[in-house]
């Protein structure tokens, strides 16, 4: 990506829209409700072969630093600073506002090069607000209509320029990128975590409960390995979330844990491990990612020791399918034991893409029947033969035998948890199938 381009405008006018349109999918939720975007979220954009990285901001609007809404602003200030161009973008349909006017007089001062876009412009009262976007002063503005993909040939002709010839040379990464999703219950710090963890404050906090309403991704690197870090909003019991907003924002959240190779689910550690959150860990497990649990304000507990054991009793209790999962105590606002956040998460990353050879699976399969036999079925014996590892991400096996159907599930249970603490499996999802093996004389001719 040679430039950056940062989308501004105040509420409801179509930014997240022409984000979406640009990134070529539904990158931002959209929704009439004004102030959806909060925090500033980026991804790769693209106009036909020009290539760039896209900046969706929130609303400009009027108010005191300290209030939710300052904050929101001042990342708007941030994504401004790291910007090549800048789109200014007004409704075409509802004409200039003296909001327009106020942040048009703001930008006007700012470095940065401003492109002025005239959004949903297509019909005549589109086209009127285009002429009125005129007494701006920001130069020609440009016509769009972000819905239908209309415009954009002229924004490439526009952007074509801050295309730079090369690019700055990238450090050295092992791999691509790492997919880390942090989830968790609202308001357990989630976005103060991704922020220490990235050395900045880069994701808007604040104590009011669901500042985070969508996934934003953050790209960085650890240990010469780049990371794509992905804050969500909170998640609660479905019965609670009536809001459609928030429905959306759950979503988006789900959608992220699917592509996502690791979990981070945080946790309260004045209150942890309730119901909740064991069911975020099965959605993890039924998902197939990697999961560590993150304990955060662990400074702020009293019984460190009885708390931990509490945690640990509870997971080998309820959480027997990710059996072994990592668990880091920190404190996302102080910063201690933070730094141990991102190598527990790539050592359950490396478990979770392990692979065994066939030849080790079926010494191991042989001595497990051995020692504690399938049981019987009927008047029949269970024989099971062999097994091989189909892929990682999570490890998937299939053991092939005869009458396979009639074995029973305590002893698929007992398969996998020897499976597990044999290969050192711990605390990622397996996938275990089993299939009835083929007779090679059933189709022979009589």
């Amino acid at each position: 990506m040679g430039f950056t381009v940062a989308i501004v405008g105040r509420p409801n006018v179509g930014k997240s829209t022409l984000f979406n349109r640009l990134v070529g999918r539904r990158a931002a939720i959209v929704d009439p409700t004004p102030g959806v975007t909060r925090d500033w979220r980026e991804a790769e954009g693209h106009i036909g072969p020009l290539r760039f990285k896209v900046i969706d901001t929130a609303g400009l609007e009027e108010a005191e630093p300290d209030t939710l809404t300052g904050r929101m602003q001042h990342q708007t200030s941030r994504a401004l600073a790291r910007s090549d161009v800048v789109l200014f973008v007004v409704d075409g349909l509802s004409g200039l506002t003296p909001l327009d006017r106020h942040f048009a007089r703001a930008l006007r001062r700012q470095p940065v090069p401003i492109v002025l876009v005239v959004n949903k412009a297509e019909g005549r009262r589109g086209a009127s607000g285009a002429y009125e976007a005129h007494e701006l002063g920001i130069g020609e503005p440009l016509t769009i209509s972000a819905e239908h993909g209309l415009g954009l040939d002229a924004l490439y002709d526009v952007l074509a320029p801050y295309e730079t010839e090369a690019e700055e040379a990238a450090p050295a990464v092992a791999e691509g990128p790492l997919d880390i999703v942090v989830i968790g219950r609202p308001n357990v710090g989630k976005s103060t975590l991704v922020n220490r963890l990235l050395g900045e404050d880069r994701m808007l906090t604040g104590p009011e409960p669901g500042v985070t309403r969508d996934a934003i991704a953050t790209i960085g690197t650890f240990a010469g390995r780049a990371i794509r870090l992905v804050d969500t909003a909170g998640m609660r019991r479905r019965a609670r979330v009536r809001d459609r907003l928030e429905q959306l924002s759950v979503h988006v959240g789900r959608e992220a844990l699917m592509l996502a190779n690791v979990a981070v689910l945080v946790v309260d550690a004045l209150q942890p491990l309730d119901n909740q959150e064991l069911v975020l860990a099965g959605l993890v497990e039924e998902e197939g990612r990697a999961l560590v649990l993150a304990i955060n304000k662990w400074d702020l507990v009293p019984d460190r020791a009885l708390t931990l054991r509490g945690i640990r009793d509870t997971l080998e209790r309820s959480l027997q399918q990710l059996k072994g999962v990592r668990v880091v105590t920190l404190s996302a606002l102080t910063g201690r034991g933070v730094e141990k956040l991102l190598p527990t998460v790539i050592e359950a990353y490396e478990v979770w893409n392990r692979k065994i050879s066939t030849p080790k699976l079926n010494r191991w399969l042989a001595t497990q029947v051995e020692e504690h036999a399938p049981p019987a079925a009927g008047t029949g014996r269970i024989k099971l033969r062999y097994m091989v590892q189909t892929k990682g991400r999570p490890p998937t096996f299939i053991l092939f035998g005869s009458r396979v159907d009639a074995l029973p599930e305590s002893y698929r249970r007992f398969l996998v948890n020897r499976l597990r603490r044999d290969f050192e499996l711990p605390g990622t999802p397996i996938r275990m199938t089993f299939r009835k093996s083929r007779n090679p004389y059933a189709d022979a001719p009589a």
